[in-house]
Formats: C-alpha cells, structure tokens, sequence
C-alpha cells in the first residue's frame, strides 16, 4: 500500500503539472483541486508507514511561516504604493543620467534591481513602469526596449537575499523544518555573480533582440493621455497662493495648465501677464488625470470641486475615476453647477473631457451632454453608491486611489525597520513582517479594503497546495526516491555537475509551473539529492532559489512578465526570443559559481 501512495502523489503531481501548462482552468481552481485529491488520497485510504500523514500534516502550509512572510510583505509593499514612499526616489536616480536614453534605462533599471533585493519584485515593477513610460516618450526611446528588462532586473535582483523575492523566502521555509537555516544574507555573493552576468545581458543583448513594438507617437499619447479640464478653488492656506506668472507662464503649478482665472467677477486669459494668484480666485486648468491625482495627493487639488462649500478631502479610501453621462441622465442638459452630482452621488467633480471643442468659461457654467467622461473622487462607500445609479456610468478599470504623500515618511519608516530588524536578525522575519503589514493599515497608509486587494489569492493557494505535495513527497518517500535516481543516472559523475544538471531541471520547470511552486516541490528534492552524495545541502538549496527565480522565458513563468506584457506589447514569442538565452546564461554561470563557491 506504501507503493501505492508514492505512485499516486507522483500521478497527482504530474496531473496537477499538466493542467497548469494547458491553461484551461484557472490556477486556483488547478491548487485547489490537487489539494482536495491529496486529501482525499490519505483520508480515504490511509496511509500507515512513516506514522501516517493526517490532514492538518497536508494543510499545514497554509499556516507556513515562509507564506505568512510573503503575504505580509505585500501588504507591506502595497503600503508603499499607495503612499508613493519610493516614486521620488527612484526618479531622482533615474534623472541622474541626464539626456542619454542609454543611461537612463540602465541607471532606473539598477535602482530597480536594487530595490528588488530588499522589496517584492511586484510593488518595485509598479512603481517603475510609469517612469519608463514617461521617460520613453521623453527621450525617444521604443518603451518595449525598457519594461522586459525591468520585469528582468527585478527577478535577478531579488535573487541577492533572502527576502527579495517570495521564491525565497519559501525554500528558507520548507529547509527550515528540515533543520536548515538560511540567513538573511547567504545568497547575497552567489546571487550578485548571477545578477551580475544577467545584468550584462540585459543592458546590452536584449535590446536588440527585441522589437520597436509601437511608434513614438503612442508613447507620447500614453504619457500625455487624455485632457480634462477643472477647477481649482483658492481658499484659505491653498498651496498656489502667491505663485506668480513668468513670461505669461505660471511655475510651481506641475503637469496643471492654466486656461483661465476669474477673480471678483473680472477674467483673465492666457498669456499671464503680473498676475498672482491669491485667495478666493478661481483657476481653470487642463491636465490629465495623472496630474490631477498627483495635486490631489500633494494638497495641491484637494479644493477642486463645482460648489463652494465641498472640498475634496482625500484620506486612504479616496479614490478617482471616469464616469460617463449616459443618453438620458438627469444630469445631461444642466450645467455642472446646477446637475447635482457632487451633493447627490457623494463624490467630488474633478473635471470633465468631451470630444467637441469647450469655450474658456467656468467649469461650473459647462452644460453637460450625453457622451461627456468626468473625473470623479470619492470614498469607496460613495462608488458602490454611484455604481447603483443609471444616471452616471462608472468605468471600472479607471478606478484607482489616490496616494497618501503626507504619510510616505511613515510607509518608509515601516519598510526599513523591516529591513534592518531582518538584516541584523533582531527578530523573526515572520513577526516584523506582519507588524509591518499591521502598522500599514493602523497608521492609515493602507485600508483594509487595500490590504486585502494586495493579499494574493493565487500565491495563498499555490503555495499551500504545493506545500501539501511537498509533504505528501517527502512521506511517501517520493523525493527521495527521485533523488537516488538522479544520484544513480549521473553515477560516476562530480557532485559539480550533478548540481548543473539539478540547476537545469529546475530552471526549465519553473517557466511552466509557478516559481513558488517549483521551488517548494523540489526542496525536499535538493536536500534528498545532497544528502545521497555527500554535498553540502546549501549548494542545493542555493541551486533551487536561482534556478526557480529563472522565469524569464514565458510570461506566465513570473508575474511581474504579465504585467510587463500589455505596456511593452510584447508576444509570448518575444518571452522566449529574449529569455531564454537568459536561463542558458544564469545555469552556464551557477555551473562555475556554484562549485567553486560552495566547494564541490
């Protein structure tokens, strides 16, 4: 019966492997269902040797520290998303190469690998892919040269410690109840030789392998986006009291331009000739929603609205997004003052943006039409009212929050104590973690509603069944049983190139299967492998976080290549084209790096 059960976890994992790669179920549903058939398996037919394997043996990955760890880090990331804590930062290194579009890619895409060995890869990614858009329609360069790359140095720059990718993190889990411990920064040497030689390939190979995916005309409409135009109230202690107009411009506005100021009654249009701006003045401006988001979080907007006695307050549920007047709205034909929306759906007007020519009046004096989108901020609790309403369409994927600027210091302040208590290993990487994660959301930086957005169904699930498949592997005598039939093909050969060979395994799997996955399945493998030749199991583990971290060759294989993908317009076959001659180049170095630094 004992034989039974191994050939069952083995036909279990190869089904489970099989539907992942077909795509044609969701990854939830694919962990989902080889967690209940292993349940099944031991509670239905009862597995004697070894003490059994009870259920919450099988389900205990789900109380794993290591995914704990990873899905606190999230949150904590998300924190730092939502209050923008590393935007100025990272642009102000990426600004430091000047004019030259060369150095600019490879100065942001360093500060972003740099980022990525002390953050999740997929918080840095977000951050960073507005600024290459930006910088591409700035300095002429094709975007899709960029955003593959940066998905790249993420990965390779979370190969460096221990909690710079969650592919870690978890293989430091499942060897640390085997009774190894990995440290904060024991992969950092190996790791920075790979990175290293990835890094090289990535500044100055894949650039020309890839392809100009679209004109530079779409990367200027992507930067430049669509134009509203709103109003900002001057009230007392507004930001823009005393700006003055040079040369008929205004200096210290942003991405805000001005159109019109109406002053007691009296207007005033461009050029601006000696004027500044003082309170009670109304300022009409044009800007994208980019720029209104970016006042807004700054204090700069947070009294735009059509009525004098609303304001805009922003708090950590404040959000902005298009909405459409819809043929037949009570609102079409009313001017913006006197439609209501404000004081009837709960929300802010922020501007409004139709396709026909508007006169320079007051905003609160346009007269809505059927087909007008307005930009709209309120609370999430005002949104689920107005998605109730016909008389005003929201667009759903337009929605987003509105960074917390004024609290980045604290989101910062979480993060690096975060860091430090991990790096000087003061505390469990597990508890400082989740008080970060708590902290987020105590301090405001984050809502719960945010919170649970960035806690990852699919990472929660994966892991946990992967971690089930792991055990089942290791009880039935599974991994070990793969491990001697490696030992025994590659007999007579150095424990050097048994540890390429297992590099190479692993590295192909991972671009097919979830990176966590692979690396929490083929753990137990590694320590079986090193154990059955007498190596040191460090190399192995060190093996299976690099070569899981190769998921460079399909979009599927990491998450932050799917994000890449739509911006940069690339093909799955432009994954392959460019990544794989990437996980050819990290084995081929961790085939020399390995040996010599782990002595084998």
């Amino acid at each position: 019966m004992a034989d039974f059960h191994l050939w069952a976890t083995y036909a279990i994992i190869l089904a489970t492997v099989a539907a992942y790669v077909s795509e044609r179920f969701t990854l939830e549903i694919v962990a989902l269902g080889s967690l209940v058939a292993f349940l099944a398996l031991f509670a239905f037919i009862p597995y004697e040797a070894s003490g059994g394997l009870p259920p919450e043996e099988l389900l205990s990955g789900f109380a794993n520290p290591a995914l704990a760890t990873v899905l606190a880090l999230l949150i904590v990331g998300q924190g730092l998303f939502a209050t923008d804590a590393l935007d100025k930062p990272a642009r102000i290194l990426a600004k430091s190469a000047g004019s030259s579009s060369t150095r600019t890619i490879i100065i942001t895409l360093i500060t972003a690998a740099m980022l990525s060995a002390i953050l999740n890869n997929t918080p840095v990614v977000v951050i960073f892919i507005p600024v290459l858009i930006v910088f591409a329609a700035q300095r002429n360069f094709p975007v899709s040269k960029a955003l593959m790359p940066l998905s790249f140095m993420t990965i390779l720059g979370g190969m460096t410690t221990l909690i710079g990718s969650s592919t870690n993190l978890l293989v430091a889990g499942v060897a640390g109840k085997a009774g190894l411990t990995i440290g904060f920064f024991d992969i950092t040497m190996p790791g920075l030789l790979l990175a290293a030689a990835g890094a090289l390939y990535v500044f100055f190979v894949m650039p020309r392998i890839l392809r100009d995916s679209s004109s530079e005309k779409t990367f200027r409409q992507m930067q430049s986006g669509t134009q509203f135009i709103g109003e900002i109230r001057i009230v007392p202690g507004h930001p823009f009291i005393g700006k003055e107009s040079k040369a008929g411009l205004f200096q210290g506005l942003g991405d805000l331009t001005p159109r019109l100021i109406v002053r007691r009654g009296m207007s005033f249009h461009p050029p601006f000739e000696n004027v500044v701006l003082s309170e009670g003045d109304r300022l009409m401006v044009t800007a994208t929603r980019r720029a209104f988001t970016q006042a807004l979080s700054h204090g700069a907007a947070g009294h735009i609205a059509d009525s004098e006695s609303e304001t805009a307050a922003v708090g950590p549920d404040y959000h902005i997004a298009e909405a459409v007047i819809p043929p037949g709205s009570r609102h079409a034909g009313r001017t913006i003052r006197n439609a209501g929306i404000e004081t009837e759906h709960s929300v802010h007007m922020l501007g409004v943006q139709r396709k026909s020519r508007m006169g320079r009046t007051p905003v609160s004096d346009i007269r809505l039409e059927p087909g007008d989108t307005i930009l709209v901020g309120g609370t999430d609790r005002a949104f689920e009212d107005l998605r109730e309403s016909h008389d005003l369409l929201v667009l759903e994927w337009s929605a987003e929050p509105v960074p917390q600027r004024r609290k980045a210091w604290i989101a910062f302040v979480i993060f690096a104590g975060i860091v430090v208590t991990a790096a000087l290993d003061i505390a469990p990487i597990v508890a400082t973690a989740v008080a970060g994660a708590f902290a987020m959301i105590a301090t405001g930086c984050l809502t719960l509603a945010q919170a649970g957005r960035a806690f990852d169904r699919q990472i929660f699930l994966l892991v946990g069944s992967a971690i089930a498949a792991a055990t089942a592997l290791e009880s039935t005598g599974g991994a070990q049983l793969i491990a001697d039939g490696a030992v025994a093909a590659l007999e007579g050969q150095s424990p050097a190139i048994i540890l390429s060979g297992y590099f190479a395994v692993v590295a192909i799997l991972t671009n097919f299967l979830s990176n966590n996955a692979t690396a929490v399945l083929f753990t137990p493998i590694a320590l079986g492998i090193s154990t059955a030749i007498g190596a040191p199991p460090e190399a192995f583990i060190a093996a299976t976080i690099f070569a899981a971290n190769c998921s460079f060759a399909t979009p599927i294989g990491y998450q932050t290549n799917l994000m890449v993908m739509g911006p940069g317009h690339y093909s799955f076959r432009d994954f392959i084209k460019a990544g794989m001659p990437l996980v050819a180049i990290i084995w081929l170095t961790f085939s020399f790096v390995g040996p010599w630094y782990y002595g084998l």
